[in-house]
């Protein structure tokens, strides 16, 4: 099978290339610049509307996964129309591309994320749920429907909201360990804020899944079965690396350090189930915060 991948040097998108080839699939990239040594290779550039759609042909499968890194910067105006133009225009691009194509592959697997939710306090929230308010609540709505032109050709669309990916090599998790490992973890504001968090190795697992089930399709939320608050996360990441978690962020302070960017990924509370994916049979490997931790650092119980 051949796979279509943006965004492959990401966290996840590297993982996902590592695993499809393991398998034996053929994984090419999309890349605005060529890397020496490396085959498989593909020139697009979304900001100027250009895609060289010959990686497209005889691929089975599409995944998109570029976008600005969220956290990277604070959020300026400039940094949030970024965040925003990296998914739209990338998407939109890559949708009528598809669609244009006189053969087309069966599925595009599209990169969204729980902040579609917003901050909506304790409610259960599935695929079903209406979608929130803030930033990333328009962006990913606008990221969603960026899909639209592949979808009105007959491709079959999955667009797969991730929640917090654990791994110790990028995202968020990355930037607490130094700091617990050092003593200094603990509850961020009230604590009481819902944490949807899924491991990388069932991030790469689902969206395998979602390229070869042909029964999944729109919303799916990639989030473990069971969300934890901030003060469980907090005490479990101490208790996995045997250090104590009780200097608290307090919301102000969060808000000082990080700006808006804050309110919307520290503070606010997103309890995300994944409905689609149960239905649908999938099987999460590391469906518990604890044993989901262990596994990401490397260590026993």
């Amino acid at each position: 099978m051949k796979v279509v991948i943006t965004g492959s040097s990401g966290m996840v998108g590297t993982a996902l290339t590592e695993k499809l080839r393991a398998q034996g699939d053929e994984v090419v990239s999309y890349v605005r610049k060529m890397h020496p040594g490396k085959t498989g290779q593909y020139l697009w550039n979304p900001e100027a509307g250009t895609i060289d759609s010959a990686g497209l042909s005889g691929a089975s499968a599409v995944v998109n996964l570029a976008g600005e890194n969220i956290a990277a910067k604070r959020w300026t105006p400039e940094q949030k129309e970024k965040i925003r133009t990296s998914r739209v225009e990338g998407t939109t691009l890559l949708s009528h591309t598809i669609a244009g194509l006189p053969a087309k592959p069966e599925v595009l697997v599209s990169a969204s994320a729980i902040g579609f939710y917003g901050d909506r306090g304790d409610e259960m929230l599935t695929e079903n749920s209406a979608p929130g308010s803030g930033f990333l609540a328009e962006v990913c709505k606008e990221w969603e429907q960026s899909t639209k032109a592949a979808e009105a050709s007959g491709v079959r669309i999955v667009r797969a909201r991730l929640g917090v990916v654990l791994s110790k090599n990028g995202g968020a998790l990355q930037k607490m360990l130094p700091i617990f490992q050092l003593g200094g973890g603990g509850i961020i504001g009230s604590g009481k804020q819902y944490m949807s968090w899924v491991t990388l190795d069932d991030v790469v697992n689902a969206l395998i899944f979602a390229i070869k089930t042909k029964s999944v399709t729109g919303p799916i939320n990639i989030v473990a079965p069971n969300s934890v608050r901030n003060s469980e996360f907090t005490d479990a990441l101490g208790h996995a690396l045997h250090r104590p978690a009780v200097l608290p962020l307090p919301a102000f302070a969060a808000k000082i350090i990080m700006g808006e960017m804050a309110d919307e990924l520290l503070l606010s509370s997103a309890r995300v189930e994944p409905l689609a994916l149960e239905g649908n049979k999938f099987g999460f490997e590391y469906p518990n915060l604890a044993g989901a931790l262990l596994h990401t650092l490397g260590k026993s119980a």
